[in-house]
């Protein structure tokens, strides 16, 4: 099997480093302090905020159904750095339990 170049068997190899997805990475926020203060119109908090817009967007996909918590923190944390446990008593607080 003889090899030119970036060519193997007639086919171009195409090798391209991997790159962390700029989508994922441009959303996140890093350990603001003012992401914890409640905003002045309504009085949710960043992380707040961003909780419930993915709650609804995965309303929308899975049809109203209800939406696992696993699953919810999973698309949050693509936003916001947030552990489990603060992120369980910010949605027991939007609850309200």
């Amino acid at each position: 099997m003889a090899t030119q170049g970036n060519r193997c068997c007639s086919r171009a190899v195409v090798v391209r480093p991997h790159r962390p997805s700029a989508v994922a990475c441009s959303n996140r926020v890093p350990n603001d302090p003012y992401a914890r203060l409640p905003d002045v119109r309504d009085g949710l908090t960043r992380i707040e905020r961003v909780i419930l817009y993915e709650l609804h967007k995965a309303k929308e996909h899975y049809g109203d159904r209800h939406v696992p918590s696993a699953l919810l923190y999973g698309r949050v944390v693509e936003h916001v750095n947030i552990s489990v446990d603060e992120f369980q008593r910010v949605l027991a607080r939007l609850v309200g339990k």
